[in-house]
């Protein structure tokens, strides 16, 4: 695994529900320093009071200036015009940005001599390559940014070729990221996302008590945690309600979108966001998950953490086609009309028998954060060796693109 170095995150918030990002650099923290930045600054805020109370919550943060997250471990947010278009204004927000990373590597890490990578997972900061003698710049590609609302597509599509081309290495996390990444960069790499395997499996293999608010919560229980934003296709699911009043769907997670028309009937309950720790207790009072995605190009390009984490619990999945799903297509059920998505709710019941939340379970039990940090490490460690030759494609397979899981036929019997 890497270690002794400096790692500049250029992400996200921090102080938010865990992704891929977060689970990487918590393990890169136990033998590296780690200067996580709150990037806010690829999309140009608007006037809704959502945008407002976000944009509070930003200056918040940056008055604290460096915030401590662990013994090696520090995040800071930096004073940026985000979605700016203006070219002189671009400059000034490129040189902002620079000199803050500068201080904050300062006086988080002092004079060292440790190396300096540099790990973006924002599509748009290119011009950071190079602005810290760093011996690596990855660029870790999970979503197709040019497909999300409020987005200037144009001026995110032409920063991110940028990167694509100049980075020392791109990371992608679904076959759909790395078909498009690979027309400009032939030796991009796939690493799928990984799971909190033991937290999530704790669901079967432990006693967790009913949470209090499933308490009035009736019948087979279908369950979905994670963001309720313009991609959940809430069309479909008010019809699949309605077509079997007889199942309860709950859904967790922060909401920014209108579900007055589901949250009115009696069969639909929305709880609202939960920590991390507190899901696996969801997830064993769920029957089974739910991955009701609208079906369109950015959709396509999604390799869902939470697939992994529904997995790990050992919940079947009943999901519109997503292509990542596919590989687990014995034990998620692909669908996308109504009347089929019922259907398949149905199916899951029925299937059920002795010890198969621990045979689901068992599917992702290999692909732990760790895993994938080894496999990462490798690929960046490689990159400052000059002397090793490139990643071939049979290695790339072997890192990433994994055989379709399946289980055994006859525990379905």
């Amino acid at each position: 695994m890497i270690e002794g170095r400096t790692i500049v995150c250029v992400a996200s918030a921090w102080d938010y529900d865990p992704t891929s990002k977060h689970q990487i650099m918590k393990l890169l923290a136990q033998r590296n320093h780690i200067v996580w930045v709150n990037y806010h600054g690829t999309r140009r805020p608007s006037l809704s009071s959502a945008d407002f109370k976000a944009g509070m919550g930003v200056l918040r943060r940056i008055m604290r200036g460096v915030q401590p997250v662990g013994p090696t471990f520090n995040q800071v947010t930096p004073l940026v015009f985000p979605g700016v278009r203006n070219r002189l204004l671009q400059r000034l927000h490129e040189h902002m940005l620079i000199t803050q990373i500068r201080r904050a590597i300062k006086r988080t890490v002092g004079p060292t001599a440790q190396p300096i990578q540099i790990w973006a997972f924002a599509p748009d900061v290119p011009f950071l390559i190079g602005q810290f003698n760093e011996e690596a710049f990855i660029y870790y590609c999970v979503d197709d940014y040019t497909l999300f609302e409020g987005y200037d597509s144009r001026r995110i599509q032409t920063s991110e070729d940028e990167m694509v081309r100049r980075a020392d290495l791109v990371i992608t996390t679904s076959e759909a990221l790395l078909q498009c990444k690979s027309r400009l960069r032939d030796d991009a790499v796939l690493i799928r996302h990984g799971v909190d395997y033991d937290r999530f499996a704790s669901a079967w293999k432990q006693e967790l008590p009913r949470p209090d608010d499933l308490a009035s919560v009736s019948g087979p229980i279908f369950g979905f945690f994670g963001l309720i934003q313009f991609w959940i296709d809430t069309a479909l699911i008010e019809l699949v309600a309605k077509l079997r009043p007889q199942y309860s769907f709950v859904f967790i997670g922060d909401c920014s979108i209108d579900v007055s028309h589901l949250s009115c009937l009696p069969n639909v309950h929305f709880l609202g966001r939960k920590s991390n720790h507190q899901l696996p207790a969801y997830c064993r009072a769920f029957d089974a998950a739910l991955m009701p995605f609208t079906q369109t190009a950015m959709t396509d390009s999604v390799n869902p953490i939470k697939m992994y984490e529904y997995l790990a619990a050992g919940l079947p999945i009943i999901s519109t086609p997503l292509p990542e799903a596919r590989r687990f297509s014995d034990v998620i059920e692909l669908t996308s009309s109504p009347e089929a998505f019922a259907k398949a709710c149905d199916t899951v019941l029925a299937n059920d028998y002795a010890g198969r939340r621990e045979d689901i379970s068992h599917l992702v039990k290999a692909e732990s954060w760790r895993s994938k940090v080894e496999s990462l490490s490798q690929l960046v460690l490689r990159k400052n060796e000059p002397s090793q030759p490139p990643v071939s494609k049979a290695a790339k397979e072997v890192l990433g693109t994994e055989s379709k899981k399946t289980i055994p036929t006859n525990t379905m019997s």
